[in-house]
């Protein structure tokens, strides 16, 4: 009986230790993958931060904008792994790969149409969240400069889905690596060189976009050539790519409304602090996309799981990557608090929007440890397809944050500062919104309802 006992323990052990090591091998080159790509953003803040603060203003508003309608599409990546990794699991690799070419198309047609009326737009856009005068111009130009590059980025987002669901990312990251690489030299030639300003370093976007677009194209089409997978565009597939999207569509409004509220809150506040907004905003997005690293690893691994019918498997998975989020948010969380004494400098001459930055990066690392834990299970529910749940969820915890911030601006914000203003609103964003779907994503895991 002892025997026996020892053998089960072992076998615990041992497939313990394969959910861990799969979910390393994914997780490091997806958190390459994914950092690479905010640094685009991170790159064009460090430059743009020394052409002025009117410039560097007006990239926080244009990116805004920009990236809030792209954002609204990332189903195309979480759907497309979500449903390839299931197929993928299943032995039903060719149907996975029809998948794909059905979001390959949805993304192309959406991301033509959403060009158009950005660029067509991009002035009342940008007024409509708080550009006004100078600022406004310089977010104009912006953003009619990288909004080129939207059809190429959600390209890159329904492709990275192929790879991470086929469980193939290391080409996700190569290619995101160029694509920083040549978004810099780009900006230092055209923003510093040429002296094109924020319209130089909109356009140097709009290029490394594309550039990633062409290069995860060309082997993902040769794969599906060679399985036989038509590329013609079908009317049922973009009507069942449509389908899964929108739940993860509307969750994703959900937050980009909050994420939309945050920046006009911090506009309130003034032109100093919407600058320093933009820089905390930039080392948010990039220290968050180190923790969706494990998120979309998870997602990957419970998808495979789920659609191969090993249940115990998507439970470990889950337990593993719940608990590399909260350790990773915790060490992240940290380091991003101190460096807001140190790296503020790199990103404004002005000494008081270093002081904001300072304020504002301090109290976002305070949140970093829950972010962590929520965003792992965000990827879990994802991959194993409760779409809807996160769909409902996020609405209620987007209305409840909106409300905190209404509140804020109307009795808080008049009364403080703008480095308390500012670090009130960073301290809001993680307790409200961040915590409340920490709170609703754990009340989920807790069941088995998600992985039916």
């Amino acid at each position: 009986m002892a025997f026996g006992n020892d053998t089960t323990q072992r076998d615990g052990r041992e497939r313990s230790a394969s959910v861990l090591r799969r979910l390393v091998l994914l997780a490091i080159p997806t958190f390459g993958q994914l950092v690479a790509e905010p640094a685009f953003v991170l790159i064009d803040t460090a430059i743009v931060g020394h052409v002025g603060t009117s410039a560097l203003a007006g990239l926080s508003l244009g990116s805004t904008v920009v990236l809030t309608a792209v954002g609204l599409c990332i189903f195309l990546a979480y759907a497309t792994t979500s449903q390839v990794s299931r197929l993928f699991g299943a032995g039903r690799r060719r149907a996975g790969l029809q998948a794909a070419v059905d979001s390959l198309w949805l993304a192309l047609l959406v991301g033509v149409a959403l060009a158009a009326v950005i660029f067509a737009c991009a002035e009342p856009l940008c007024f409509a969240v708080g550009g006004r005068g100078e600022v406004l111009a310089q977010a104009v130009v912006y953003t009619r400069m990288v909004v080129l590059g939207v059809p190429g980025m959600l390209l890159v987002y329904a492709s990275n889905g192929l790879f991470r669901g086929l469980q193939k990312v290391r080409i996700t990251l190569v290619v995101a690596v160029a694509g920083a690489v040549l978004n810099t030299a780009l900006d230092l030639v055209l923003v510093v060189g040429l002296g094109w300003g924020v319209g130089g370093s909109g356009f140097a976007t709009f290029v490394a976009q594309w550039f990633m677009a062409v290069r995860l194209l060309t082997p993902a089409l040769r794969w599906m050539r060679e399985d036989g997978v038509s590329l013609r565009p079908r009317a049922s597939g973009l009507r069942a790519a449509s389908g899964d999207g929108l739940p993860l569509f509307l969750r994703t409004l959900a937050l980009r409304v909050a994420l939309v509220a945050t920046v006009m809150a911090a506009a309130s506040l003034g032109e100093e602090a919407l600058a320093a907004y933009q820089v905390v905003n930039a080392g948010w997005n990039f220290v968050l996309n180190i923790l969706d690293s494990i998120a979309i690893a998870a997602q990957t691994l419970v998808g495979a799981a789920l659609g191969a019918g090993e249940y115990d498997r998507a439970r470990a998975v889950t337990r593993f990557a719940a608990r590399a989020g909260l350790g990773a948010g915790v060490v992240l969380g940290a380091l991003f608090a101190l460096a807001g004494f140190v790296a503020a400098p790199l990103f404004s001459p002005s000494a008081d929007v270093q002081y904001l930055v300072a304020a504002g990066m301090v109290a976002a690392g305070i949140g970093l440890p829950l972010e962590g834990w929520m965003w792992a299970l965000d990827g879990i529910l994802i991959g194993s397809g409760d779409f809807r749940y996160l769909a409902r969820t996020c609405a209620l915890v987007s209305a409840v944050y909106l409300l905190v911030l209404t509140l804020l601006a109307l009795l808080v914000f008049p009364a403080v500062d703008s480095a308390t203003g500012t670090a009130l609103l960073w301290l809001a964003f993680g307790a409200f919104l961040m915590g409340g779907r920490a709170l609703t994503n754990g009340l989920r895991v807790r069941g088995d309802w998600w992985m039916a």
